[in-house]
């Protein structure tokens, strides 16, 4: 099943998608798709229901997708975490994992547009397997026990603008990346049990047609359940906090000059293995 979100900003109502593509009302169940429903079993008891066959149908001809979990608390992001990424980048494979934040504000939904900051000549791409949290993770014992506290997968694009990232003064990547709209997430999150190995997964990227990026999650160096059980350590993850987990080989800041940084009137879209498929027009701010 895949949960989602959907209608205009703001607007969003929860709902449940099966693998069929019947759509299903799950307001019965919980207000929105968020930490306090994932803490409290929602994923279960939507499982339940759907099996029941209790639940309405919804009708989502012409409804927005939205981001499929409501403005998370935090929206925490591993850099460098792909082998090849790293070497086209120049730089050498991290010893540990590394960490910045996102703005949670940029998180938007899959289908909404990417708005080019003012000032940014570098806007990038990067398509990014998305976890979920589930269940409170505070001084995790071992990576292993991570997984228990993953709810699911969703595809992140972890846009970037490079300027603001590499070449500002600071020495930090936030202002590189969180500029509004530049999380989008979804179209829905699909329930860890039902995902599998997230280390055997498809991820690629499109720009204006031509295929950019082309991996797999077996080239993450630090795999999922090391990232959660690393994090725990310095930080309590919460239900319905996002981590983004790296992203392949392929972005613009990669390629040979001149790089092919985004411009307005160009469409970005990102796949991940079983867990569906986003398009982004690029606007300007």
């Amino acid at each position: 099943m895949h949960l989602m979100r959907l209608g205009a900003i703001g607007e969003e109502r929860p709902a449940v998608r099966a693998d069929d593509g019947t759509l299903s009302d799950i307001s019965g169940l919980t207000g929105d798709i968020d930490g306090a429903f994932l803490a409290g079993d929602g994923i279960q008891r939507v499982a339940d229901a759907l099996a029941a066959g209790s639940l309405p149908t919804l009708d989502g001809t012409g409804l927005r997708i939205g981001a499929p979990i409501a403005l998370p608390v935090k929206v925490v992001c591993i850099g460098m975490n792909y082998a090849e990424h790293a070497k086209e980048s120049g730089a050498p494979a991290p010893s540990e994992p590394v960490i910045f934040m996102k703005d949670p504000g940029c998180v938007v939904g899959p289908y909404d547009d990417v708005l080019i900051p003012r000032k940014s000549t570098k806007t990038d791409w990067e398509v990014e397997l998305a976890v979920v949290i589930g269940k409170t993770a505070r001084y995790l014992d071992s990576p292993e026990e991570a997984l228990k506290h993953i709810a699911g997968y969703a595809i992140s694009n972890d846009v970037s603008e490079r300027e603001f990232q590499l070449e500002r003064p600071g020495g930090q990547w936030d202002k590189g990346k969180s500029c509004e709209t530049f999380n989008p997430l979804g179209p829905w999150l699909k329930p860890a049990s039902e995902v599998g190995d997230p280390q055997d997964l498809a991820l690629k990227t499109w720009v204006n047609g031509e295929l950019k990026q082309d991996s797999n999650t077996k080239d993450m160096i630090f795999p999922v359940a090391e990232i959660v059980h690393f994090l725990s350590q310095y930080m309590v993850l919460r239900p319905g906090d996002v981590i983004n987990t790296g992203t392949p080989q392929g972005v613009a800041l990669g390629q040979p000059e001149p790089k092919p940084y985004l411009r307005a009137g160009d469409v970005v879209e990102l796949e991940i293995e079983g867990l569906g498929r986003q398009r982004q027009n690029v606007g300007q701010a």
